[in-house]
């Protein structure tokens, strides 16, 4: 049976790293440290959500489409995910725009849209809740 390797500590959190290779076919054994990639180092979620996204070639119609999410929900999404692989969202873009949000902000605002989206809370209260965490 094969298992996902885990890529944080479950004592202290941080990066485990690869100690041993072995070939499936022969006998063959590599014995070192190995980082993985950074894509093997995403949450499930995340990687659901990148090979939805290479899968539609980045268009965001499709993705929305073949996630059932909103465009700002996807937009979210993958903002997290350029971030969580170490890259810079462009934040400037945003702030001209008006959207120049925390990280914090920016989660909060995507919960909101995700909690509308499923129904959970009606487009009035989404609005009052995004009011509210603009203050």
């Amino acid at each position: 049976m094969s298992y996902q390797m885990p890529h944080q500590c479950p004592v202290c959190n941080h990066e485990m790293k690869i100690s041993k290779l072995t070939c499936t076919y022969c006998p063959t054994k590599i014995e070192g440290e190995f980082s993985s990639c950074k894509f093997c180092r995403l949450p499930a979620e995340q990687l659901i959500f990148m090979e939805a996204f290479i899968k539609c070639r980045g268009n965001i119609k499709e993705v929305e489409k073949e996630l059932g999410i909103s465009y700002p929900t996807v937009r979210s999404r993958l903002d997290s995910v350029i971030e969580a692989l170490g890259y810079g969202v462009d934040k400037e873009k945003d702030t001209e725009n008006g959207k120049g949000n925390s990280p914090e902000e920016s989660l909060r605002r995507q919960e909101i849209l995700e909690a509308l989206e499923r129904g959970e809370i009606s487009a009035q209260e989404a609005t009052r809740q995004m009011r509210e965490s603009n203050k």
